[in-house]
């Protein structure tokens, strides 16, 4: 039994590995869940309405963000620090992952 679109829980994966941002996807695809991977913090602010720079966007809504910590760019606590000053919404489930365990930024 399905759910339609509207009614599924939305999970935004963000990782800058295409096999870690692939695996994500399908196994939460494969439990019904609606997914939509960026390789990048700052797509998934894109995604998400809230660059800065941009006026009045329409912000998306999403249930879960599962970010990698070390990322080219900006971090995963980085993009959840960005999300947290940005957001016009009350409540988001934050969870971080990294494959590894030193974090150096080039």
């Amino acid at each position: 039994m399905g759910l339609d679109a509207e009614a599924q829980f939305h999970v935004l994966a963000v990782d800058d590995s295409i096999i870690d941002r692939k695996l994500i996807e399908t196994l939460l695809k494969s439990s019904s869940y609606h997914v939509t991977a960026v390789d990048s913090g700052s797509k998934a602010l894109e995604f998400l309405g809230l660059h800065e720079e941009e006026e009045e966007v329409e912000q998306r809504d999403v249930n879960l963000i599962i970010t990698d910590y070390c990322m080219p760019g900006m971090t995963g606590y980085d993009l959840l620090r960005k999300i947290k000053m940005l957001a016009r919404w009350g409540r988001r489930i934050l969870f971080e992952t990294s494959s590894v365990i030193r974090c150096e930024q080039a």
